[in-house]
């Protein structure tokens, strides 16, 4: 029988579309800091996003503290990823 990495799955396939606000920040934390992952501040951006869409208010500090280290495109791209996956979820 095949055995699977979860390592190899993306963390955005993982985590379910009902998770808790808490999740998406927590998946936020892990793409800001690279933990198991290489560093992907887009990504992270958009899960802050979600985070704080969803009521975790601790997710606009990262947000914006994150925000000060990525170009406008990249923060608007994550905006958009985020209003998209909201939108379907």
């Amino acid at each position: 029988m095949a055995r699977m990495e979860m390592s190899a799955i993306p963390a955005s396939l993982v985590v379910p579309s009902e998770a808790s606000a808490q999740a998406y920040y927590e998946l936020g934390l892990m793409y800001a800091a690279g933990r198991g992952i290489p560093v992907d501040l887009v990504t992270a951006q958009k899960w802050f996003n979600v985070a704080q869409a969803r009521g975790c208010s601790r997710a606009a500090a990262h947000r914006q503290e994150l925000a000060l280290e990525m170009t406008r495109d990249q923060a608007a791209q994550a905006l958009r990823e985020a209003r998209s996956f909201l939108t379907r979820h």
